[in-house]
């Protein structure tokens, strides 16, 4: 097959496409022929050698976890799920990447709903996921207020969007630019930064905080949320010195938040969901895909299309 690759790590300037061994499915995945597929700046930071995961992939490498297509595999003991159908998710974990090739192999999916595009639905998955988990674990319902920091990015706007859904009110930090894009997802915008607590204070109590980006503000958050135990982080390894939970999903040992792909779903089909694009590329345009990615401001998700045949990988 072909496949966006890098076998050193660098700058986008490493990535290449041409051919690769296909992946297959194994027990309880499927198989996709890709349509689409999402870029995450810790999908360039995984390439640049920036993350301990680096360390724990075999080069040449495929990147990507999120994608979008039509399954043309499915593995042993799996129910619900056949040939033909239209489906998005994340990519077999064992595998720590292959999204951004022509087919990939699936570790959790979600029928694909007709009203989000393949390149919508092939940036998805992580981000429902990673935010289904999070309200779960904070156990977000009906009437609770969230402070949710930094909601910009895919992540955040995902968690955004499942927390009103939830009948749940959400106040949400980012830059004074995003402002606009944040109330439009449907939470109160507030800028993030020193003095968070001053800012958040006129309006009305917090319930639960949780912190999307890592950004430094766990202390800030404690003291708006009033106990550790009510804060949940999923980037800031500091989080247990002060008390407050850790969040790693399957890498962590925790229940995961999969479930919340099917739910986004039904949400996207009744109009409650959308899924923001900052920039769509071909995957021959990778590299420029992983330049934006990380860079800011992170006011939706990147795109790769799948290549219209095999023909020519050059």
């Amino acid at each position: 097959m072909y496949a966006v690759q890098f076998d050193r790590f660098g700058p986008p300037g490493v990535l290449t496409v041409g051919p690769f061994p296909e992946p297959h499915a194994g027990p309880g995945q499927v198989r996709i022929r890709v349509r689409a597929a999402g870029v995450s700046p810790v999908d360039a930071a995984l390439r640049a050698g920036l993350t301990p995961a680096s360390q724990r992939i075999t080069l040449p490498h495929v990147p990507g976890v999120d994608a979008s297509g039509v399954i043309d595999e499915v593995g042993e003991g799996v129910t619900g799920a056949a040939i033909g159908d239209e489906v998005f998710g994340a990519v077999d974990v064992a595998r720590l990447g292959g999204a951004s090739a022509e087919f990939a192999v699936l570790r959790f999916w979600a029928a694909k709903p007709p009203a989000l595009s393949w390149e919508e639905a092939g940036a998805a998955g992580t981000s429902v996921e990673t935010a289904t988990r999070a309200l779960d674990a904070l156990g977000v319902r009906a009437g609770t207020v969230l402070l949710a920091a930094v909601v910009a990015g895919g992540v955040g706007n995902a968690c955004v969007q499942l927390t009103v859904a939830r009948g749940a009110r959400v106040i949400g930090t980012g830059r004074p630019e995003s402002h606009g894009f944040i109330d439009r997802l449907g939470a109160t915008p507030v800028t993030y930064g020193p003095g968070l607590p001053g800012r958040v204070g006129g309006l009305g109590r917090v319930d639960r905080a949780l912190d999307v980006a890592g950004a430094g503000s766990l202390p800030e958050l404690v003291a708006i949320a009033g106990t550790p135990a009510s804060v949940l982080t999923l980037a800031d390894f500091a989080g247990p010195e002060l008390g407050v939970r850790l969040s790693l999903g399957e890498l962590g040992g925790e229940p995961d938040g999969r479930h919340g792909l099917a739910a986004a779903a039904a949400l996207a089909g009744e109009g409650r969901f959308r899924v923001p694009l900052r920039e769509v590329f071909p995957m021959t345009r990778a590299a420029e895909a992983h330049a934006l990615a990380a860079h800011g401001p992170r006011q939706g998700k990147i795109a790769l299309t799948a290549l219209p045949d095999s023909g020519d990988h050059r």
